[in-house]
């Protein structure tokens, strides 16, 4: 099936809609929402206290006093060293898709369209650009 990016999120929104039963409830969504969101981080720990596929090295970012915030960039660090084996990736994936599964709930059920506020949102960071970090 050929489709582009905004049918697929629109797609994805009607599927999950569809099958929304059991967390119909905003109250369960949210819940579940938080809960998903906070699998997603437990799963990136995971790859670095369990695996060890990939480590975080986090100190203070060190920014040239005279630069330009497109410059900024340049200098920023991820603080990610190596990259992710396939079963965290695989694992990791899944969390952030059952958290795309809730997110596309809570819309559905507060009758928002979820590729609305994606292009809203794209919008919004194309005008303000770097100005949008406020």
């Amino acid at each position: 099936m050929k489709t582009r990016n905004n049918e697929v999120v629109c797609l994805f929104q009607d599927k999950v809609s569809e099958l929304l039963l059991k967390h119909r409830s905003i109250l369960d969504s949210l819940s579940k929402h938080t809960e998903s969101a906070t699998r997603v981080n437990r799963a990136i720990t995971k790859a670095v206290t369990g695996c060890g596929c990939i480590s975080i090295n986090a100190r203070k970012q060190q920014l040239p006093a005279e630069i330009s915030l497109e410059e900024c960039r340049k200098y920023m660090d991820s603080h990610i060293e190596g990259s992710l084996c396939e079963n965290c990736r695989e694992i990791i994936e899944e969390e952030i898709g059952n958290q795309l599964f809730y997110l596309s709930a809570l819309c559905h059920l507060l009758n928002f369209k979820l590729e609305d506020i994606i292009k809203k949102e794209y919008e919004r960071l194309n005008a303000l650009g770097f100005f949008h970090l406020s």
